[in-house]
């Protein structure tokens, strides 16, 4: 039997629970908060949408957070004639009128299908047109040949609808079907790697703008509000795969994102993204010249020497884009600062050899054949050269 006093003993530590609970929740939100790995596009240029939207003073379509102008300005970033208070970077690198239509697009009746290469960057400019339309990037589907319809429109929490039966409440809605709700940009990643099936359904979606639920009586269709819209990807080198059928063809704007030939922009995409990556994790993000020049000129000289081969299956397997080399030469800056204090050519042939070849011995032939040609041409340059040309072929040994 509970008296005054053993009464007020379990008010105050039922009070003591919920304080630490609430202090707890709050540290925790904080912990997660400053260490998010991959922050997204809304989170990690947070500073810069918000100023873009004070200043915004453009024509939008249905509620979006910017403008279509101040949306290319936060994409290709600003220039000096624009007079902002704060640096808008160039996030996105390439022709700017594809970035133009693509924005258009949305803007539109139909969807957006950004085809290319791996590594175009695809997918990082569904990323930042979605955050700047919508404040929202993470609305995604990830393309597989696992992904089943359901993860495109919804599903249901089993344990509820035993306990409380079928209703919205028990519907486990896909990221598709929030941003529907919402009027946000959904993204379906890896469009083509979903079974034909699949795809089609999102062609009521995109045509009809709303998802039926016929398990329920009442609320059982879900209208898109204004301002949905999706952006898919495919990968070209996945033609053939799950071909694209002509009604959802027809509900897209086709735009490819083409390779980068100019070796100039190729040069400010890689440095830009390996020094944000390295800066990621704590340290110097400065990329040492010499390197720098190494993997751009060895993945141009590659790129030519594959291109030359008439035999298909002794083409390296890589695509060889410049994700491929930002990848590269992260990897070479971090394992030599981490195990010899300064970045060195040694690091970056290691990295590149053991990246490159993945079909044994088709891959490691080509190399080898490249690696007595064209680096060992150069070798005689300078020293970072020479030590390069020898680094690979000890890298290639280690296959054999």
């Amino acid at each position: 039997m509970f008296t005054y006093n053993s009464l007020c003993v379990v008010l105050n530590i039922t009070n003591w629970v919920v304080a630490l609970d609430t202090t707890m929740t709050t540290k925790t939100k904080q912990v997660v908060a400053d260490e998010i790995l991959r922050k997204s596009v809304e989170l990690k240029y947070k500073n810069q949408l918000e100023y873009l939207h004070s200043i915004d003073d453009g024509d939008k379509p249905y509620e979006w957070y910017l403008s279509p102008k101040m949306l290319m300005k936060f994409v290709i970033g600003a220039s000096n004639s624009d007079n902002f208070d704060i640096d808008i970077d160039q996030k996105f690198y390439g022709d700017k009128r594809l970035v133009e239509r693509a924005i258009v697009t949305l803007a539109s009746d139909r969807g957006l299908l950004l085809i290319g290469e791996p590594g175009t960057g695809k997918s990082w400019l569904a990323e930042l047109l979605a955050a700047g339309i919508c404040q929202n990037s993470t609305y995604v589907v990830q393309g597989t040949s696992a992904t089943t319809e359901e993860q495109i429109k919804y599903s249901w929490n089993i344990a509820a609808v035993i306990a409380k039966g079928q209703s919205r409440e028990t519907i486990i809605p896909s990221p598709i079907f929030t941003a529907m709700e919402q009027g946000k940009i959904g993204r379906m990643e890896e469009l083509t790697r979903c079974t034909s099936d699949v795809q089609d359904s999102l062609i009521s979606i995109m045509s009809e703008k709303y998802i039926s639920i016929p398990e329920l009586d009442e609320e059982n269709v879900v209208y898109a509000k204004n301002g949905f819209n999706i952006i898919a990807t495919a990968n070209s080198r996945d033609k053939g795969v799950n071909e694209i059928s002509s009604a959802l063809k027809r509900r897209f704007n086709f735009v490819t994102i083409p390779i980068v030939n100019d070796p100039k922009i190729e040069r400010e995409i890689v440095e830009f993204r390996v020094s944000d990556l390295i800066e990621k994790k704590g340290l110097d993000n400065k990329v040492p010249k010499n390197i720098l020049e190494i993997i751009l000129e060895t993945f141009a000289d590659l790129r030519e020497a594959n291109n030359s081969l008439n035999d298909e299956s002794a083409k390296l397997e890589s695509a060889l884009s410049t994700a491929e080399q930002i990848s590269i030469l992260e990897e070479a800056i971090l394992q030599a600062r981490f195990f010899h204090g300064t970045a060195r050519v040694t690091a970056l042939a290691q990295s590149l050899i053991g990246s490159l070849a993945r079909r044994l011995p088709e891959d490691l032939t080509m190399l080898n054949n490249f690696w007595h040609s064209a680096i060992k041409q150069k070798s005689s340059k300078t020293k970072s050269w020479k030590r390069f040309y020898a680094d690979g072929q000890a890298a290639m040994k280690m296959f054999r």
